[in-house]
């Protein structure tokens, strides 16, 4: 197909493909004459990746562009697609910064904290630096009520990670870490949605709103 029919089939204008292009982001189409090109199926996959990751998931151009690229290389080691994974969607430490109070809770909930990354603690230390910030505090036990939780998801993400291949792996980890996290926030609303129904009942809901 031509790149006007590859838009008319993604839905994604000729300019944006044009510039993913250039960015390395999509793989030249075969080229039929001076300035004409041929693009197949795997063009219409590519982007549709693409849009995934930069739309749902809220990468930048240059993560999106780390991850396709780990995506055609997959790392040896298990644990280093995570790593790969994680990079895309953590901000990197600042210099200095404290990792203390994660490592203590990492030691109470039995994360090794050898296995974690300084980025991701680094985050959990900035989430909790913004609850108290607020003046915002937890109930007691609330946060290892979430750990327990969280290991469960962790769990089964871990579990269901192909072994077949580091390229199905690959893919499995990085989409699945990428793109599920949205999937797990919207279920996190939903899921506090119906247990404040099923606390306060429905006299303080709008009608088909969820709570106000």
């Amino acid at each position: 197909m031509r790149i006007s029919q590859l838009a008319a089939a993604t839905g994604v204008p000729v300019a944006t493909i044009k510039y993913y292009r250039r960015e390395k982001l999509l793989h030249d189409g075969v080229l039929t004459a001076a300035t004409q090109a041929h693009y197949d199926d795997s063009h219409v996959r590519r982007l549709k990746l693409i849009r995934a990751l930069i739309g749902t998931a809220g990468l930048s151009v240059a993560a999106t562009r780390e991850l396709l690229q780990g995506l055609e290389n997959p790392p040896e080691p298990g644990h280093d697609l995570l790593g790969l994974a994680h990079r895309a969607v953590t901000r990197p430490a600042a210099d200095g910064v404290d990792l203390a109070p994660a490592q203590e809770l990492l030691g109470r909930w039995g994360w090794g904290e050898q296995a974690c990354d300084r980025n991701s603690q680094a985050a959990l230390v900035e989430a909790l630096d913004g609850l108290s910030s607020a003046g915002f505090e937890l109930p007691d036990g609330m946060l290892d009520r979430y750990a327990r939780a969280m290991r469960d998801v962790a769990e089964a993400d871990v579990e269901s990670v192909p072994t077949d291949s580091p390229e199905a792996a690959m893919r499995y980890v990085v989409l699945g870490t990428v793109l599920v996290e949205p999937v797990l926030l919207a279920m996190r609303r939903l899921a506090q949605q119906s247990a404040s129904f099923e606390r306060f009942g429905a006299a303080t809901l709008g009608q088909g709103a969820g709570p106000v």
